[in-house]
């Protein structure tokens, strides 16, 4: 008989690291559409914060974890990309990766290349595929050729690191943001060509220096509440601005009148609007396999916790401790 039993990480209330609960539950076995899968590693990101602490608001209790490496044990029927014993790698909702085994929908559960880890896996698909569609499909009006300049907050995270090595592939000029000198430096050596600390400097107006008073192209910013006026001053005329986190809180209510003197646009996206379908997530995860495979982009794991230890894990994320990607091992 297949073996269905889980450990587990819930909540069952809203809150801080502490509400983080490690279970034994049976996960069943995979209906139509879906697959049972076997976690090898699973990857730690922001939103699981903001899921954990209840800023987005999802109903309780709640498995958390929205992307994961591992082996399909079981197809439901309807399933045709995937069969038992594939090595696999998704990023996808409803949450619940936190685990080491789940049932779930196999819709953006793709098979993942022999030459790359599970590790790797793991921490790459939410974050790669974030990359993905800002770089490749959510752009301004103009487009982006070689040579453009951006600006891309948050740069020694776990996205921003992919983020600096796929703009560098590109020929894009990426301005990173970063909390200290360390991590500045961190976003050069991984392709930024320039770096700016913000809690010493004045970023946007270092942005001004750096373009030469023309601004940036478009600004990627999950910081949110913090960076958004120096994010908007940033930018040229016909500028896009990014909204896609918010990490230091959430943005102040816009006044479009702001957009008016340069005929600035505002968005506010996320992975699973460009994911939307099957063809079109195993599209950008193509793209991901590729750059990863080839070497030119490389996925730094700075972090590595047990799924035991998911609260010190929680707490060093939250505090702006680590850099690259965290992933818990199963």
């Amino acid at each position: 008989m297949l073996t269905t039993t889980s450990k587990s990480v819930q909540i069952t209330r809203n809150g801080g690291a502490e509400v983080l609960e490690l279970v034994k539950r049976d996960v069943g076995q995979p209906g139509a559409g879906e697959i049972l899968l076997r976690h090898h590693a699973v990857g730690l990101n922001f939103i699981d914060v903001y899921q954990r602490s209840g800023l987005y608001v999802l109903p309780l209790p709640l498995q958390l974890g929205m992307e994961g490496a591992g082996v399909v044990e079981a197809v439901g029927d309807g399933v045709t990309h995937l069969q038992t014993g594939d090595r696999v790698a998704y990023a996808s909702n409803p949450p619940g990766s936190y685990c080491e085994r789940r049932v779930m929908p196999a819709t953006h559960v793709c098979k993942l290349p022999d030459n790359i880890s599970f590790d790797t896996g793991a921490a790459m698909m939410l974050k790669g595929l974030t990359v993905q569609y800002l770089l490749k499909q959510c752009i301004p009006a103009q487009g982006l050729q070689p040579g453009d300049h951006v600006l891309f907050h948050a740069a020694a995270g776990g996205v921003g690191l992919i983020a600096c090595q796929w703009a560098k592939a590109l020929g894009l000029k990426l301005i990173a943001t970063a909390g200290s000198d360390e991590k500045c430096q961190l976003t050069l050596l991984s392709g930024a060509s320039h770096a700016i600390n913000y809690r010493t400097q004045d970023f946007a107006a270092r942005v001004q220096e750096i373009t030469g008073g023309q601004g940036v192209k478009v600004v990627y910013d999950s910081v949110g509440k913090d960076t958004w006026e120096g994010s908007i001053a940033s930018l040229r005329r016909f500028g896009l601005m990014v909204s896609f986190g918010n990490a230091s809180g959430p943005v102040p209510p816009l006044s479009l009148a702001a957009l008016a003197p340069k005929g600035l646009y505002v968005t506010r996206p996320s992975v699973f609007v460009y994911a939307h379908s099957r063809s079109a997530t195993q599209a950008m995860a193509d793209d991901l396999f590729d750059v990863v495979g080839s070497g030119k982009v490389n996925i730094h794991i700075a972090q590595r916790y047990a799924l035991e230890q998911v609260r010190a894990a929680h707490e060093a994320l939250e505090a702006r401790q680590t850099t690259g990607s965290s992933i818990l091992t199963v």
